[in-house]
């Protein structure tokens, strides 16, 4: 992994933890839909991602959010390597089979 996206990756996971332990839910989402695009090709840490967040929803009350999060999570330890839909968010409300526009920040990083 490129030395910018890992640091990127490791920043937005570090916040988002960081806003979990300050029960920091919607904050911590906000991290963590970041981790998800910059790691949703490296199955451990997209794992990671849906670990999280299904924690933050959680935390927040959101029942959809946390079973939504369930099969996400085995889905990236299995299909991260063959296919995911670039650039989603990774939340429950979304499809976890469409694709999302991406900045142009985290466009360069994937680069």
């Amino acid at each position: 992994m490129r030395t910018e996206l890992a640091v990127a990756l490791d920043q937005a996971f570090a916040e988002a933890e960081a806003a979990l332990q300050r029960g920091d839910a919607p904050g911590a989402l906000v991290w963590l839909e970041r981790a998800h695009i910059l790691g949703q090709r490296l199955p451990l840490r997209h794992a990671r991602s849906h670990w999280l967040m299904l924690r933050a929803g959680w935390m927040a009350g959101d029942w959809r959010e946390v079973a939504g999060q369930v099969p996400r999570i085995l889905a990236a330890l299995l299909f991260s390597r063959l296919w995911v839909p670039l650039g989603n968010s990774g939340r429950a409300r979304v499809s976890a089979f469409r694709p999302m526009p991406i900045s142009e920040e985290l466009r360069r990083l994937l680069g």
